[in-house]
């Protein structure tokens, strides 16, 4: 699995956040509360979904373990910020440049996709991984738990000095 390396410009996000761990996963309650709520949204751009992992600066991914917390987003894109909806908020989502990896698969399986990323193609890319946010953009031919689900794997990279 080879990614394309892609710049991504700034995008205008708005959508729900929640702190969690993958040991304390809470990434259904987050969709759960987010999708009915999404058609709100009046200047949404499209209809793929953001799902967003924000880590704090200081981590160092060969440190992760399933008790490490971060944030998780849940969005859509926006022409602005205004019209935001209550109970929702804002969010810039940085630009800068991405390994997109085009991952088909059940959300059960992707801890494989995971590890193949950073302990096999990371460390022999040329790039190293950026304190940015790490996403996934879920278009119109992802489908939650369905092995045929297609998705875009977003990891902000920089080239390697």
């Amino acid at each position: 699995m080879q990614p394309r390396i892609q710049t991504l410009p700034e995008k205008k996000l708005v959508g729900k956040r929640l702190k969690m761990s993958l040991a304390g996963n809470s990434t259904f309650e987050l969709w759960q509360s987010f999708m009915p709520e999404r058609k709100k949204i009046g200047n949404s751009i499209g209809t793929d979904l953001f799902c967003i992992q924000v880590f704090d600066d200081s981590l160092e991914f060969k440190d992760f373990n399933p008790q490490t917390e971060f944030e998780k987003w849940a969005a859509v894109e926006v022409s602005d910020f205004t019209g935001i909806p209550a109970g929702m908020e804002p969010y810039v989502l940085k630009g800068g440049l991405y390994a997109v990896f085009d991952y088909v698969g059940s959300s059960a399986d992707f801890h494989q996709t995971f590890n193949y990323i950073f302990h096999e193609w990371l460390p022999a890319s040329g790039y190293e991984l950026d304190k940015r946010e790490h996403f996934e953009i879920m278009g119109e031919k992802y489908r939650n738990n369905d092995p045929a689900s297609e998705e875009e794997v977003w990891i902000p990279v920089i080239k390697k000095l």
